[in-house]
């Protein structure tokens, strides 16, 4: 059953130009994975971006927004060999998520060159 839905729109030239500006922001938004999977690309911003995207909708899908002490690196966005990307989360937006009885999150992600869209759909 359906518990949650998020969707988020980026522009691409606001996150490059905010990671460029900011030391340090590119670890707090992002893991590990996420940094090697986008700097690994043509076009890093255009991923980054779409990453930013995916988290934001999925605290919308969440429903609880940034006030419950969820961080951006507790939701990680990474892709299956085929290429479909995932959501996996930890510390405090795992406890959210399981104390909503949640069980699956699908994500969908697109980017233009000056845009990026993100949806979020929550299950229970």
């Amino acid at each position: 059953m359906i518990s949650g839905i998020g969707v988020d729109i980026i522009e691409v030239d606001r996150v490059e130009e905010k990671l460029k500006r900011t030391p340090g922001l590119k670890e707090k938004l992002f893991t590990g994975v996420e940094i090697s999977y986008c700097e690994g690309k043509h076009s890093p911003a255009l991923h980054y971006a779409a990453r930013f995207a995916a988290k934001e909708a999925f605290m919308k899908a969440l429903g609880t927004g940034w006030s419950e002490g969820v961080k951006f690196s507790e939701i990680e966005v990474h892709n299956l060999e085929s290429g479909q990307p995932v959501i996996e989360v930890s510390g405090r937006a795992r406890e959210l998520f399981e104390a909503k009885g949640l069980n699956q999150v699908h994500v969908s992600l697109s980017h233009l060159k000056t845009y990026a869209v993100a949806i979020v759909i929550l299950e229970k």
